[in-house]
C-alpha cells in the first residue's frame, strides 16, 4: 500500500505537482494561478484542465485515469457485458493504479486524495462509457462506512485490501418488499449469546456477485420506539455459512455490471462483525447518504457530457440530404439547449462538489443534485438518440449503451420521488 501511495505521490512531484496532502483548495490558489476554462467554452465538454475546482494536480490524476479506462476498460467491455460482470484482473490492475480508495484517509490504508479526486474517477469511467466496474460503489459508498465506523481490527482487516482491489465490496440495503424506504427493512439479526443470527434476503447489489464482504443493513431491535432506532449494520464476509448469492440479475442496462440477489439463512456472526454501534444503522446511512447522492449525480452530469459529445461528433458525420445534418437549423438549436442545460447543470454540480469537499453540503442539497441531474441524463439520453436516427437503437452504438444505462439512475440511491419529499420536507419545516 505505501509503495503504491508512493509512487502515485511521486507521478505528481515528477510532473511539479504536490502531493494532495499538502494541496491548498482550488479557491485558496485561484488568485495565483492562470484561469481555468470553463466548460462552456471549452472546446469539449469532457477537455482536461477546464473547471475552476480543479488543480493542475487533479488534472495530472485525471489524465492517469482517463488513460486506464481507455486502455484497461474500453477494449474489453463487450465481452464483460456478455459475462455479466468484469474481470477480478480488472479489480487489482485499478488497485495497483491507485484508483480504488482515493478518498480514503492514508492513515487508515486508502490513498488519502481529497474527494475531488474521487470525482475525476467516476467522471472519466462515465466519459469511456464503461459501467460495468463498480469501483465507485466500492470505494465511495463503501469504504467510507468502514473508515468512519469501523473498529481499527475492521479496518485494518478490510481497508488495504479493498485499496488493493483483492477485496470488493458491496452494501445491501434493498430488499424485495423494501426500496427507497429503509424503515421497512425486515432482514433481522438477534442475540445469540455474544453472536448474531442474521435471516433475510436483499436484491439489486451492485457487486453482489463478485463480493468479498457486505455491509448487510439489518433489523437488531423490533421493540424500538420507531424503525430508525433499531437498524444496525454487520460486516459479513464472502464464504460465510449460510450466506448465499443468488443469480446474477440480467437488467436493462449495466450489463457488466454484476447485480445480484443475496440470502442469509441462519447466518451466524461473531461480536466484531457488528459494524459500528447496535441499533445506530439509520444514523450511519443517513450520513453517507449524501455522499452517494452526489456521486449518483456527479456520474449522471459526466454521462450527459458523453452523450453531448459522442452526438456532436455523429451529427458533424452524418450525411442527409446532400450535406452532414449539422448544418440542419434544427439540429444546431438542439445541440444548442443540450449544451446550455449541461453547462447549467454542471455549474451547480461543480458547486455540490465544492460544498462537499468543505464538508458543506447537506443532504437537501444532494438530493437536489441527484434528482435534477439523473432526469437530466435521461433527457440528454431520449435527445441523443434521436439524432442518431436508426443507428441510435443499435447497440453496437455507444449511444444506445448509455441510453439504457441512464434510465435505472433515477431509481438507486433513493427515488427522485423520495429526493423531492427530502427537498421539500426541508423547505416547509420550521426548524
Amino acid at each position: 500500500m505505501a509503495a503504491r501511495f508512493l509512487r502515485l505521490r511521486g507521478c505528481l512531484r515528477a510532473a511539479g505537482a504536490r502531493p494532495f496532502s499538502a494541496q491548498a483548495s482550488p479557491l485558496q490558489t485561484e488568485q495565483h494561478a492562470p484561469k481555468r476554462p470553463e466548460p462552456s467554452s471549452a472546446k469539449s465538454l469532457i477537455d482536461i484542465g477546464t473547471r475552476r475546482i480543479f488543480t493542475s494536480d487533479h488534472d495530472i490524476f485525471r489524465e492517469s485515469a482517463r488513460k486506464f479506462f481507455q486502455e484497461e476498460v474500453l477494449p474489453f467491455h463487450s465481452e464483460w457485458e456478455k459475462d455479466g460482470q468484469v474481470s477480478r484482473e480488472l479489480w487489482e490492475k485499478a488497485g495497483q493504479q491507485g484508483l480504488l480508495g482515493v478518498a480514503i484517509a492514508e492513515k487508515h490504508g486508502g490513498i488519502g486524495a481529497d474527494i475531488l479526486s474521487s470525482a475525476v474517477v467516476w467522471e472519466e469511467q462515465m466519459y469511456v462509457n464503461c459501467t460495468g466496474p463498480g469501483f465507485s460503489l466500492h470505494s465511495d459508498i463503501v469504504m467510507p462506512y468502514i473508515a468512519n465506523y469501523g473498529s481499527e481490527e475492521q479496518i485494518k482487516r478490510f481497508i488495504p485490501e479493498m485499496v488493493a482491489g483483492k477485496c470488493i465490496g458491496a452494501i445491501a440495503m434493498t430488499e424485495p418488499g423494501a426500496g427507497s424506504d429503509l424503515q421497512g427493512i425486515r432482514t433481522y439479526a438477534k442475540k445469540d449469546g455474544s453472536d448474531w443470527i442474521l435471516n433475510g434476503s436483499k436484491v439489486f447489489i451492485t457487486n453482489g456477485w463478485m463480493s468479498d464482504v457486505v455491509i448487510v443493513v439489518a433489523v437488531t431491535n423490533r421493540e424500538a420506539r420507531s424503525p430508525a432506532h433499531g437498524i444496525s449494520l454487520f460486516l459479513v464476509e464472502n464464504g460465510t455459512k449460510g450466506f448465499i448469492k443468488g443469480r446474477k440479475l440480467n437488467k436493462i442496462g449495466l450489463k457488466a455490471q454484476d447485480t445480484a440477489e443475496l440470502f442469509f439463512e441462519d447466518v451466524r456472526l461473531p461480536a466484531s462483525a457488528l459494524l459500528g454501534k447496535e441499533n445506530k444503522g439509520f444514523y450511519y446511512l443517513m450520513a453517507e447518504l449524501p455522499q452517494e447522492r452526489l456521486l449518483i449525480a456527479d456520474i449522471a452530469l459526466a454521462g450527459c457530457e458523453f452523450m453531448f459529445e459522442e452526438t456532436r461528433n455523429y451529427v458533424k458525420q452524418r450525411k442527409a440530404f446532400g450535406k452532414t445534418i449539422a448544418h440542419l437549423q434544427t439540429v444546431q438549436h438542439k445541440l444548442a439547449e443540450m449544451k446550455t442545460q449541461i453547462c447549467v447543470g454542471r455549474a451547480f454540480m461543480d458547486n455540490c462538489l465544492q460544498l462537499h469537499a468543505d464538508k458543506r453540503l447537506d443532504s437537501a442539497t444532494a438530493s437536489m443534485a441527484k434528482y435534477w441531474s439523473s432526469d437530466l441524463q435521461n433527457s440528454i439520453a431520449t435527445q441523443c438518440v434521436q439524432l442518431h436516427g436508426g443507428w441510435g437503437y443499435m447497440w453496437e452504438y455507444p449511444i444506445a449503451k448509455a441510453f439504457v444505462d441512464a434510465r435505472v439512475q433515477p431509481i438507486y440511491g433513493g427515488t427522485n420521488e423520495i429526493m423531492k419529499e427530502l427537498i421539500a420536507r426541508d423547505i416547509v419545516s420550521d426548524q
